[in-house]
């Protein structure tokens, strides 16, 4: 299996309502539990998890900063930086691509690691310049 880079709301549907995957994200995710593979996951989701909290669109249990730290020391994680090569190729998705920075940096970081990328998204979907699932 290739390795993966989940989006910001497949992240948050793996956890908290895997009914909302596709049955092939819920296969994949089930697969990389089994074998103890971390999927892996661009440092940006973390700030767009902490925004989507800020504006009351994400609840959770327990501080902010603990429920961050926790993600990032989490062995289903790999949490990747977002690189100089990341930050450039973020920019150079094309017209075609949507512009929401998160999601330009999300599949920057898929493209640059030679990742295949989880995500509802229906824009990135169709943009179809990064193998997606």
């Amino acid at each position: 299996m290739p390795g993966v880079l989940i989006d910001t709301h497949i992240l948050v549907w793996w956890r908290s309502d895997p009914a909302r995957l596709s049955r092939e994200q819920a296969r994949i995710l089930k697969a990389l539990e089994a074998q103890g593979r971390p999927a892996s996951l661009s440092a940006v989701s973390l700030r767009e998890l902490a925004v989507l909290g800020s504006r009351g669109r994400l609840a959770i249990s327990v501080p902010w900063d603990l429920w961050l730290e926790e993600l990032a020391d989490h062995p289903m994680f790999d949490i990747l930086p977002l690189t100089p090569p990341i930050a450039a190729e973020s920019v150079r998705l094309g017209d075609g691509f949507p512009k929401d920075p998160f999601d330009q940096i999300i599949a920057a970081t898929a493209r640059c690691h030679g990742l295949t990328l989880l995500t509802a998204d229906r824009e990135v979907r169709r943009w179809g310049k990064v193998p997606i699932v």
